[in-house]
């Protein structure tokens, strides 16, 4: 596959070579468990597929592509709608995992019982803990293209700032020679998590240690009002870690000291990881900075980037 055929350089945006070939599964894996929105139980199998695919959701023969291009506005998730208008919603932590530990092309097949139209991924213990183990557990090989031959995986070069920001929260990316993901968060109203920052460089192994154990989080009082909202019907203590703002954390003990923060940064990674095209790498070889910032904004980052790119 040509780089012409998947992607495009531009004065902001460089796609490179990494020297590495595009990888996908060596075999099939299938996980269950339940929606944290829709509480329904699902089951998710990945598949290996062709270099160059890319990685995108098949349910029941309708695809849903695992790209900016098909986020709708959801409430605290990602959510796609791919053909005949079938969502695909909490799909952060999956892409996060396969995106970090290398799974360039992959189907992502689901059954749910909860609907013809709407769909979830499950959200397991509240991170991607259980992803990464599996797809470490199965391995990857070369992906092959449909004539046989492997493809050169390609990553985007930020070669200028980019930013997006909404009132006092931010995603900006700066040029380097490696990526690296700041990220800052601030609950004032709730001091057992306060202001953290976590700072790290990115790779496969410092993902899967520092990174994947994080579970989401949420503020007790907020707990009430989400669920009157239709939200967070399958959440609980065993898939989240709750803070209360006066009697702080209800089901103890945190993997990391600053595990909100580190979720932030897993939550970015799947996001980022929309960026991908063509089975090429989606999360920018760039100094990434965000701040205050969530899934919307996010998305509103990768649409500046992917806007980038068409220039």
């Amino acid at each position: 596959m040509s780089l012409a055929a998947a992607v495009k350089s531009t004065t902001r945006i460089s796609w490179k070579p990494t020297g590495t070939l595009q990888q996908t599964l060596t075999n099939t894996i299938t996980k269950s468990g339940i929606g944290l929105h829709s509480s329904n139980p699902v089951t998710v199998t990945l598949c290996p597929e062709l270099a160059g695919k890319g990685r995108f959701f098949d349910v029941d023969g309708r695809v849903v592509g695992a790209s900016i291009d098909s986020v709708v506005p959801s409430a605290l998730c990602t959510t796609l709608c791919g053909e005949e208008g079938v969502r695909v919603r909490t799909i952060e932590h999956l892409v996060s995992a396969l995106e970090a530990t290398g799974v360039d092309n992959c189907r992502v097949e689901i059954r749910d019982s909860g609907g013809d139209r709407d769909f979830e991924v499950p959200i397991l213990d509240g991170s991607s803990k259980e992803w990464v183990e599996a797809i470490e557990q199965t391995g990857l090989e070369n992906a092959l293209d449909r004539h046989g031959n492997v493809c050169e995986r390609m990553a985007p070069f930020i070669n200028e700032p980019v930013s997006v920001c909404r009132d006092d929260s931010f995603v900006a990316a700066f040029p380097s020679s490696d990526t690296r993901i700041t990220y800052g968060i601030n609950f004032p109203q709730v001091p057992q998590i306060g202001c953290q920052w976590f700072s790290s460089p990115l790779n496969s192994s410092i993902y899967s240690t520092d990174i994947a154990p994080s579970r989401t989080f949420c503020v007790y009082e907020q707990v009430e009002k989400m669920q009157n909202a239709g939200l967070i019907k399958g959440g609980s203590a065993e898939n989240a870690i709750i803070c209360s703002a006066s009697k702080g954390w209800l089901n103890p003990p945190l993997r990391f000291a600053d595990e909100p923060c580190r979720h932030k940064v897993l939550d970015l990674i799947g996001d980022l990881s929309l960026f991908a095209r063509g089975g090429n790498r989606g999360i920018p070889i760039a100094h990434i900075i965000a701040y205050k910032a969530g899934h919307s904004l996010h998305a509103d980052f990768v649409r500046c980037l992917s806007s980038s790119s068409a220039e």
